[in-house]
């Protein structure tokens, strides 16, 4: 087997506070924060000096985390812009399966959420949309029909 899982997405955000709060909002559960530094992480991440604060998100299930990362030293940069649009190269969101779009948008909006397009039906399976988040941060969110 070449994989058991994956195992978390990695997020680098500069306030990790909001959002930290927008995706508990959405129904992640906080498992942990704290500092990582130290040679190993140089290593492991090609830098030098790395200190980073993160804070480790679940789902409910406990099967899915997003590992959320503040970097102190060095500095982050930026690679693209900031709201860049759902086709833009890289890693564009991450999606959830929610039982009411209506309200986890309506909850989100709460923390500064706006829909990127708008919720639409996929025939008779789904209502999916995108939200742009604090940071620029795109999360899909799909409620199945019955």
């Amino acid at each position: 087997m070449a994989i058991h899982r994956m195992d978390n997405v990695g997020i680098v955000v500069e306030d990790l506070e909001v959002v930290t709060a927008f995706f508990v909002e959405l129904g992640m559960e906080l498992e942990g924060e704290g500092r990582v530094e130290g040679r190993w992480v140089d290593r492991v991440v090609g830098l030098d000096g790395v200190r980073t604060d993160i804070a480790m998100l679940r789902t409910p299930d406990g099967h899915s985390r997003i590992e959320l990362m503040r970097f102190r030293t060095p500095t982050a940069v930026a690679t693209e812009p900031k709201n860049a649009p759902a086709n833009a190269l890289g890693i564009r969101r991450v999606m959830f399966a929610v039982d009411d779009i209506d309200d986890v948008v309506a909850r989100l909006r709460a923390h500064g959420a706006e829909l990127v397009g708008e919720v639409a039906q996929y025939q008779d399976s789904y209502r999916l949309c995108y939200v742009r988040g604090p940071e620029g941060v795109i999360v899909g969110l799909a409620e199945q029909l019955n």
